[in-house]
């Protein structure tokens, strides 16, 4: 089991993803709908849940949503940040805070409402921007069982840039062994 409890001094900075074995967060136009067919441990999304003070997000996936972005199929009721550039033209959501500014500014603004608990990341593009400048704690992955082929990546470092990631638990390997058969369907 992994620890999502909250550090003592402030909560986590979390980069926390579903994503196909090709390491995909979502489909062509960003597409989740494959998320639909995945389960999960039962109580794990519970465990994020109870950890969590504040969700950053991006505009394009919060639009993709129609906004009706609901993390955890509605589990969350907490405070949502979108960073965008175009604030000004976003609809007003309930429980919703649109963001134009650094992505450093956003990160204090969220980890201040998360009020010492967790915050997720729940965008590809700023989490590698927090990753660049040191800003992520943890990256959570969580791998469903499809290939998309095409969509919206988990990482993409246009400088070729390196992130090396230690592996939580107890294993002494650092990496993930998956073996999956062919669905029919």
């Amino acid at each position: 089991m992994v620890n999502t409890s909250p550090s003592a001094q402030r909560g986590k900075v979390l980069m926390h993803f579903l994503v196909s074995v090709d390491g995909f967060v979502a489909g062509p136009a960003h597409d989740m709908s494959f998320m639909e067919r995945t389960t999960v441990r039962d109580g794990l999304h519970q465990e994020y849940v109870e950890a969590l003070g504040a969700i950053l997000t991006g505009r394009y996936g919060f639009d993709s949503t129609g906004g009706d972005f609901r993390p955890y199929n509605g589990a969350w009721t907490g405070p949502i940040f979108v960073l965008t550039h175009h604030s000004e033209d976003a609809p007003h959501t309930d429980g919703v805070t649109m963001l134009s500014c650094s992505v450093e500014e956003a990160l204090r603004i969220v980890v201040e409402a998360a009020g010492g608990k967790n915050v997720e990341v729940f965008s590809p593009t700023i989490s590698a921007q927090l990753l660049e400048r040191g800003l992520i704690d943890e990256v959570i992955v969580h791998i469903a069982p499809v290939l998309l082929g095409d969509g919206i990546r988990l990482y993409e470092a246009h400088d070729g840039r390196l992130v090396h990631l230690l592996r939580e638990g107890s294993s002494p390997t650092q990496t993930v062994d998956l073996r999956y058969t062919v669905s029919p369907s």
